[in-house]
């Protein structure tokens, strides 16, 4: 049987949604590109997209709900059933994965009784696998509510579960302070974090993350001293003279410095390939005259060329 039209909310909580609603609308130039921050503020009411929250937000934007609901169910970070009030999700992306991802998610799996996408009996957390969080280099990563929680084992992240079940305050690694899955969801609506503080808190890539950086700014790589090499500039152009807009530019932006023998930037790969060298053709290009023939060659000739 067809499902029945969705209920609409009680008339004081859709009157304080709409309000919300109309003050994301407004940021946009066009009103259905505010579906997805209004899917994130129907979520923070009800922990998950309802079919009611798909009702209102089709109703507000002049769309159909199998749109609202296409849009819904293509995002995962949009909770299609009730959850918890904590979401748990562990990388099992390779990198996560080969430095201890996996042996973390199958720990949890077993501490907590539940499987993937599961919530534990008490409401408190729902466990999930990610494929990435961003974090590579300081795998492995768990995230509660999008919270950055580094460099975990399955002992750290069995008593971290732990201690969300059991009420007790944990610190992110990096980032703002843990709050509920629903708050969270308010915020990513586009709504102020209004905690004291959470807006000062903050965190960085790791050091590995930055070493490209700097070395494009030109400066040492961490660790290796005043020494260290620099990014080359780009290879002279034709003729040996420099390519346009690098006339008399250092390789690492160092006044009178030169590219380290044997350190060849990207820009200085070589360039000849097997199909360039005259003098040394690949059989791709120029086959032995004395060779077989090759692919479609060995098949003789075609039926048109043998009549």
């Amino acid at each position: 049987m067809p499902a029945l039209p969705a209920p609409d909310y009680p008339a004081d909580v859709r009157a304080r949604l709409e309000a919300d609603a109309k003050e994301v609308i407004a940021r946009y130039p066009g009103p259905r590109s505010a579906l997805l921050p209004l899917l994130h503020l129907v979520q923070a009411e009800d922990g998950h997209v309802t079919r009611t929250g798909i009702r209102f937000c089709a109703e507000l934007l002049d769309l159909t709900t199998a749109e609202v609901t296409a849009v819904a169910t293509f995002y995962s970070m949009y909770r299609r059933k009730a959850g918890g009030d904590y979401q748990v999700g562990v990388c099992t992306n390779t990198l996560c994965a080969v430095m201890g991802g996996d042996a973390i998610f199958e720990e949890l799996q077993e501490h907590l009784g539940v499987g993937n996408g599961e919530t534990t009996e008490d409401g408190a957390v729902t466990l999930e696998h990610i494929e990435c969080n961003a974090a590579c280099d300081f795998a492995p990563v768990v995230m509660v509510n999008w919270e950055f929680f580094d460099n975990q084992t399955p002992e750290s992240a069995r008593q971290l579960v732990d201690d969300l079940r059991a009420g007790r305050t944990v610190e992110p690694t990096r980032g703002a302070p843990l709050c509920t899955f629903k708050e969270t969801a308010r915020i990513l609506a586009g709504f102020p974090d209004e905690r004291p503080g959470a807006t000062a808190a903050t965190g960085s890539a790791g050091p590995a993350s930055l070493i490209g950086l700097r070395l494009a700014k030109g400066e040492a790589a961490p660790g290796r001293g005043a020494g260290a090499d620099h990014v080359v500039s780009p290879r002279a152009g034709e003729g040996g003279r420099p390519e346009e807009g690098t006339a008399g530019e250092p390789p690492g932006g160092h006044t009178g410095e030169q590219a380290p023998a044997g350190h060849p930037s990207s820009h200085d790969a070589p360039q000849e390939t097997s199909a360039s060298d005259t003098a040394h053709p690949s059989p791709a290009t120029a086959p032995d005259e004395g060779a077989p023939p090759r692919g479609n060659d060995a098949a003789g000739p075609t039926a048109k060329e043998g009549e």
